[in-house]
């Protein structure tokens, strides 16, 4: 008896004890997410006000660049007249060769014409570039200082003023978003994965989402037919995003780019190494050279990577949230690195962007570009009578790691000839599904004439247990599916290729149906429909990402067959990684029948 008296004694002293604080937490909770809330908007209008201060800053560097033209016009203009003209003719006061007043010479006649057609802004400009003109010329009769430009560490651009002038640009002037994401690419030798990447992105995107980013896809090549044939890949397979402003695609002039001949070894790695790498720097430093304008922040990526779900809400998060906790004492970060792989997901502020590009460009030739964002960190935050281990640790208040990783690297074929590069980001967490499984496909005989790799087997496919793989399909094979009873089919869907080999699609391909009955010479379906010599209706086929998928038509009715014809050689294997059939519901049925007879 004693115990329990004991024991209520304690069960009510602790429920004393703990109900205040539950009070206070209940309280407390609320206000401290509306503080959490409060930061986080603090930390985005932080970043916002960066990045308008960064596009005040360009338009700044446009005025100044625009007077510095007019004053070297206008002295080149006076010396000219003071050559062809008597002395009396000329104004003391150069500056009333762009005076928008009455003038009563030819020349201010002349120059009064061109002014008009001009903005205010633009007319108060050259008035405010000539008055410094004049108050310069009685100063000192000595030129501005010049600093070093892009020019002075690559020099070959002055070899053609078209040489930063991009080749191709497609885009819909979108601008002003939260993120742009940078997707390099160039032709391969063996696989591409550029399409099954950018497909994986908006795959991954919500449509929120879509309309807060910018892809720029930048194709670093110099044959105009590569570039040609890379750009109607990607508006085959992405016109709507192309249409709605989702992607950029641009490529740089031919005249870019160096001598890559002349370039001197260093590392003691082979030419054609210096080359690849030489270049792979200088393909970044224009991508964000042309992204530095468009947005907040900046990501880049490759052309071969595999990306989360809400990868993108996820990392404008953790850039607000790291931001929003900069204090007068924290330095602000320099980089948040979403994938410990070479330079794949490493954001950075837009604004920051023009140190990065001027880095590349100095030491181009020099180091590989990871290792050039590695030293250009620590040139800001190390110093140099400390140890390593003190350098880490500077860095780490300065490049975050996000964990776990966002992106995957999934290609095994490198940009440089001959390398395998099989790396894998072993904190990328979950594996990303190879194939989605239906076991609810209606039974059906299946056959191929495709060469089965292993145990891929198509029956264990059309089961959801594992996908199909065969080896190179060739004109004329077929993958089929046989309905031992006439069935109705609703729908179709057959997606190829996978995250682990996403080049292995079927190309060139159709889906045809086989009906059960007879159709009628005066049916509209074969006005709709091509067929094939042995009866069957072309309903599809797959597209450039490797996706076959659509509805049939009630009017064919019951089929016996649907099958996959391949029409062209393929340079890859084929893998089928989704099978789904979908039959009509009996209940619906009838209504259907009785709707495809109307129509017919």
């Amino acid at each position: 008896m004693f115990k329990i008296r004991q024991r209520s004694c304690l069960l009510v002293t602790l429920a004393l004890i703990l109900t205040p604080c539950i009070i206070v937490l209940m309280i407390m909770g609320p206000e401290l997410s509306t503080e959490q809330t409060l930061s986080q908007r603090l930390g985005e209008c932080h970043m916002r006000l960066q990045y308008l201060e960064s596009m005040s800053r360009t338009r700044q560097e446009d005025v100044t660049l625009l007077s510095q033209y007019i004053i070297i016009l206008q002295n080149s203009t006076a010396t000219a007249l003071a050559t062809a003209m008597p002395a009396q003719f000329i104004t003391s006061n150069s500056s009333a060769l762009f005076a928008a007043g009455n003038g009563t010479s030819s020349l201010s006649s002349s120059t009064n014409t061109l002014l008009d057609a001009l903005s205010p802004e633009s007319r108060q400009i050259l008035r405010n570039a000539s008055q410094a003109y004049a108050m310069q010329s009685h100063l000192s009769s000595s030129s501005s200082i010049h600093l070093p430009t892009a020019f002075n560490y690559l020099p070959h651009l002055l070899d053609d003023p078209n040489s930063l002038r991009p080749a191709l640009l497609k885009s819909r002037g979108r601008s002003d978003v939260g993120i742009i994401l940078g997707v390099p690419t160039v032709k391969r030798e063996k696989q591409s994965y550029l399409i099954a990447t950018l497909n994986n992105l908006i795959a991954n995107m919500n449509d929120e989402e879509q309309n807060e980013t910018l892809i720029v896809v930048f194709i670093g090549e110099t044959e105009s037919d590569t570039v040609f044939r890379i750009w109607k890949q990607i508006e085959s397979a992405f016109e709507y995003h192309l249409e709605n402003g989702l992607i950029d695609v641009v490529a740089p002039a031919p005249s870019y780019y160096p001598d890559f001949n002349r370039l001197h070894a260093t590392l003691n790695d082979s030419l054609e190494r210096v080359k690849w790498r030489s270049k792979q720097n200088l393909d970044f430093a224009y991508l964000m050279a042309y992204a530095q304008t468009k947005g907040t922040f900046y990501v880049q990526l490759e052309d071969d990577i595999l990306a989360k779900r809400n990868f993108l809400s996820t990392m404008k998060k953790f850039a607000v949230t790291k931001s929003a906790l900069t204090k007068p004492d924290q330095p602000p970060w320099l980089v948040l690195d979403f994938c410990q792989l070479g330079f794949i997901g490493k954001m950075f502020k837009t604004v920051e962007l023009p140190y990065l590009i001027t880095f590349f460009q100095m030491f181009f030739n020099d180091k590989p570009v990871d290792w050039l964002l590695t030293y250009f960190v620590e040139s800001k935050v190390c110093r140099t009578d400390k140890d390593h281990k003190h350098c880490n640790t500077e860095k780490a208040k300065h490049w975050f790691h996000y964990h776990p990783s966002l992106f995957q690297h999934i290609g095994t074929s490198s940009s440089l000839k001959g390398k395998v590069q099989k790396l894998k980001d072993k904190q990328f967490g979950s594996k990303v599904p190879t194939f989605y499984g239906h076991n609810h496909n209606p039974p059906a005989v299946v056959k191929t004439n495709i060469a089965v790799y292993k145990n891929y087997q198509l029956k264990r496919a059309y089961k959801g247990e594992t996908y199909f793989w065969g080896l190179l399909p060739q004109p004329g094979d077929q993958v089929q599916f046989i309905f031992p009873t006439p069935t109705y089919l609703k729908h179709y869907l057959f997606r190829s290729g996978n995250s682990e080999h996403p080049s292995d699609r079927f190309y060139n391909t159709t889906v045809e149906v086989l009906p059960a009955d007879t159709l009628g010479e005066s049916s509209s379906v074969w006005s709709t429909y091509n067929s094939t010599a042995d009866g069957y209706l072309i309903i599809g086929g797959f597209d450039a990402i490797g996706l076959a998928e659509g509805f049939v038509d009630p009017k064919i009715g019951a089929i016996k067959e649907i099958r996959l014809h391949i029409h062209g050689d393929s340079e890859n294997w084929a893998l089928l990684s989704e099978i789904h059939l979908q039959e009509t519901l009996v209940g619906n049925l009838d209504g259907e029948k009785t709707q495809a007879k109307k129509t017919s």
